[in-house]
C-alpha cells in the first residue's frame, strides 16, 4: 500500500492529492473538484497516449482508418474484457453509456401492453430513451420506488420485484445509481429476472473503476458502462458488453458498412458497432493505457483511501445537516461516490447552493433534486485532498 501511505494525515499535508498518482491528473489545481462522477477527468500519462493516436491517425487516415483500425480495436478490447470480466467479443466500444442504452432499447420488439420497469433512482437520460421507446411501440413504462434509507440487499430487491407484473418484459436498472450514488445488488435481480424470462439492461456507467466487475458472473442480458468517468479514460470511451445469445436481438443505431458486412470470423455484433462512419477512435484506444495506469499504482488501495475521506466527508456533512444518511458506511452500498441529504425545500435555493459553492468558493459538486428532496454527492478520487473536504463543509456551514 505504498499510494495509501503517502496520503493524509500520514503525509501531514491537508493540500497534497490522497496518493501521489493524483498528481498526474490535468484538472486545474485551485479547484476543490469533488464531482469526478459527471464527467470524470484524465491523467496526464493516459492523455498523452490519447493524444499520440491522434497524430497517428492525421499522419495517414486511409492506412490507420482504413486498414488498420479493425485489429486496432480488437486489440484494445482484450485488456477491456479480462478487466471486466467478458470475451474480447461480447463487447463494443461506444461513445458512453448513454449511447450503448440506445442501442438496446431501440433494437427489442417492444409490443403494446409489453411492460419496461425502472427504480426511481435512474439517470434522466436513460428514463427519458425509455419513455421515449414506450411511446413510440405502445409499451407500458413504470417506475417501482425503492424507499430510503436502505439497510439491507432483500429489502432493495423486494421493493423492486413488487413491481413486477406478468406483463414485465424488460428491467432497467443502475449499478451505482446516478443521483442516490447507490450500489444495487444487481447479481441477485439478474438471477430472479432470468428465472422469469425478464430482459435485464444494466447501467454501469458509474461502475468500471470505482468497484471490481465480473460481467459474466453478474448475468446482465447486456450492460453498457463508461469508460471515462471511474477508470479515467479519455472522454468518450464506453462500452456496451451483450451475452452472446442476446446479440441477435440487436440492430445498428446508425446503418453503415457494418450492416450485412459478413467479414470472416467477425460477428454482426462487432460489424454494426465498429464502424459507422468516420470518426476519432483515439479514445477507445487509450482505454488500455486507462487501466494499466490503475495496475501500476496499486488502485484497489487508492479506492480504500478515496473511501476513507469520502467517509470522513460524509460524517461532517451529517453531522452538520443533523439529517441521517441514506445508507450504511459500507462498502457493499457506496464507494468513492456518496449522496448526502440537505436541507434544501425549493429548486431556486438547490440551483443557488449550487452556483454559490463555485462562483464563491470554486468548489465542483453537484446539488441533485430526487424525489423532492436535495443532495450533495460527493465524489473523491485519487486527486482530491483533506482540504477539499474541508472547503466544503466549510461552504456549506456558511452557505446553509
Amino acid at each position: 500500500m505504498d499510494d495509501v501511505n503517502g496520503m493524509h494525515p500520514a503525509s501531514g499535508d491537508a493540500d497534497a492529492p490522497l496518493v501521489p498518482a493524483g498528481r498526474e491528473y490535468l484538472l486545474r489545481p485551485e479547484i476543490a473538484f469533488l464531482n469526478h462522477g459527471s464527467f470524470g477527468a484524465c491523467p496526464r500519462p493516459v492523455f498523452e497516449t490519447y493524444q499520440r493516436w491522434q497524430r497517428e491517425l492525421s499522419l495517414q487516415p486511409v492506412e490507420f482508418l482504413g486498414r488498420r483500425l479493425r485489429d486496432l480495436l480488437a486489440e484494445a478490447r482484450e485488456p477491456l474484457a479480462r478487466y471486466l470480466g467478458a470475451q474480447p467479443d461480447d463487447l463494443v466500444f461506444v461513445p458512453n453509456a448513454t449511447h450503448g442504452m440506445n442501442i438496446v432499447a431501440r433494437s427489442l420488439r417492444l409490443e403494446p401492453g409489453d411492460e419496461v420497469l425502472m427504480s426511481n433512482h435512474e439517470y434522466g437520460a436513460v428514463e427519458r430513451t425509455w419513455r421515449f421507446i414506450c411511446e413510440q411501440t405502445g409499451a407500458q413504462y413504470r417506475v417501482q420506488p425503492i424507499a430510503l434509507p436502505i439497510t439491507d440487499v432483500e429489502t432493495v430487491l423486494e421493493q423492486l420485484w413488487q413491481g413486477v407484473t406478468e406483463r414485465t418484459h424488460v428491467i432497467v436498472i443502475s449499478h451505482i445509481t446516478s443521483p442516490t450514488a447507490l450500489i444495487f445488488p444487481i447479481a441477485a435481480l439478474c438471477r430472479r429476472a432470468a428465472e422469469r424470462g425478464i430482459l435485464t439492461i444494466v447501467d454501469g456507467a458509474h461502475a468500471p473503476g470505482q468497484i471490481n466487475l465480473d460481467l459474466e458472473a453478474i448475468g446482465a442480458d447486456f450492460y453498457t458502462g463508461n469508460c471515462h468517468k471511474w477508470l479515467s479514460a479519455p472522454v468518450g470511451a464506453g462500452f456496451l458488453f451483450a451475452r452472446p445469445d442476446r446479440q441477435a436481438l440487436l440492430h445498428p443505431l446508425v446503418v453503415s458498412w457494418g450492416w450485412q458486412a459478413r467479414n470472416p470470423g467477425v460477428s454482426p455484433f462487432q460489424d454494426y458497432f465498429e464502424w459507422t462512419g468516420t470518426s476519432d477512435p483515439s479514445a477507445y484506444l487509450s482505454v488500455p493505457a486507462a487501466i494499466a495506469f490503475q495496475e501500476q499504482h496499486n488502485w484497489s488501495d487508492v479506492r480504500d483511501a478515496c473511501h476513507f475521506l469520502a467517509a470522513e466527508a460524509r460524517q461532517r456533512i451529517a453531522a452538520l445537516t443533523r439529517l441521517e444518511p441514506i445508507c450504511p458506511d459500507s462498502t457493499e452500498w457506496w464507494n468513492q461516490m456518496c449522496s448526502l441529504p440537505l436541507p434544501l425545500t425549493q429548486l431556486a435555493s438547490a440551483d443557488a447552493l449550487k452556483r454559490a459553492l463555485w462562483e464563491t468558493y470554486q468548489i465542483e459538486v453537484p446539488i441533485v433534486e430526487w424525489q423532492e428532496r436535495f443532495f450533495v454527492r460527493v465524489s473523491i478520487q485519487a486527486y482530491n485532498s483533506p482540504r477539499d473536504v474541508d472547503r466544503l463543509v466549510d461552504a456549506l456551514a456558511e452557505l446553509l
